[in-house]
C-alpha cells in the first residue's frame, strides 16, 4: 500500500482576484474567495462533499461588528477556483519538489470540477482557472485573511 495525501485548499478572502492565460483574463471575480485546490492521491467524492460544506459554511466575513461572523452566502461572494497541483509539491529533500503525493492528471481534473459543480450548487458564482494551463493569479486578499483545509484525519 502506498502513502496516500488528502486533497489540500488555501483559501484566501478577496476584495477581487482574476486569473490570466497567456496574457488573457480567463475568470475574474469581485469580493468573495480564493480556492487554490490540491488535489492527492487517494481523494474521492466524500472529500469534496467535506470541503464544498466547509469552505460554504466558514464564518470569515466581518458583520457589522467586525467580527467574522458571516459565511460566503450571506455576502453575496464569488468563489475562484484554481487547480494547484504544486500544493503537494514535497522539499523535505533535495531542492527541488517532488509531487508523488499529487493525483493524476486525470483524476484531479474530475475531482477539481466536481469541486466546483458542488459549490455552485448552492448558488454561489464560481469561476475557474483552466486545469492544467499556465496561469497568473493577481488577488487582493482582505485582512489578509488565508486559512489552509485538508481532508486528513
Amino acid at each position: 500500500m502506498g502513502v496516500y495525501f488528502k486533497m489540500r485548499v488555501v483559501i484566501q478572502r478577496v476584495i477581487r482576484a482574476g486569473v490570466s492565460v497567456e496574457g488573457r483574463t480567463t475568470a475574474s471575480i469581485g469580493k468573495g474567495l480564493l480556492l487554490l485546490v490540491g488535489i492527492g492521491k487517494g481523494d474521492t467524492r466524500k472529500d469534496i462533499e467535506y470541503l464544498a460544506r466547509k469552505i460554504v459554511n466558514l464564518r470569515i466575513f466581518e458583520d457589522d461588528n467586525g467580527k467574522m461572523n458571516l459565511n460566503i452566502k450571506q455576502v453575496n461572494g464569488e468563489i475562484l477556483s484554481i487547480p494547484q497541483f504544486t500544493l503537494f509539491g514535497d522539499i523535505r529533500k533535495g531542492n527541488r519538489p517532488g509531487f508523488d503525493g499529487a493525483a493524476s492528471p486525470e483524476t484531479a481534473a474530475e475531482l477539481w470540477h466536481e469541486l466546483n459543480a458542488e459549490l455552485r450548487k448552492e448558488n454561489i458564482p464560481v469561476k475557474e482557472g483552466r486545469f492544467g494551463a499556465h496561469m497568473q493569479v493577481e488577488l487582493v486578499n482582505d485582512g489578509p485573511v488565508t486559512l489552509w483545509i485538508d481532508t486528513s484525519e
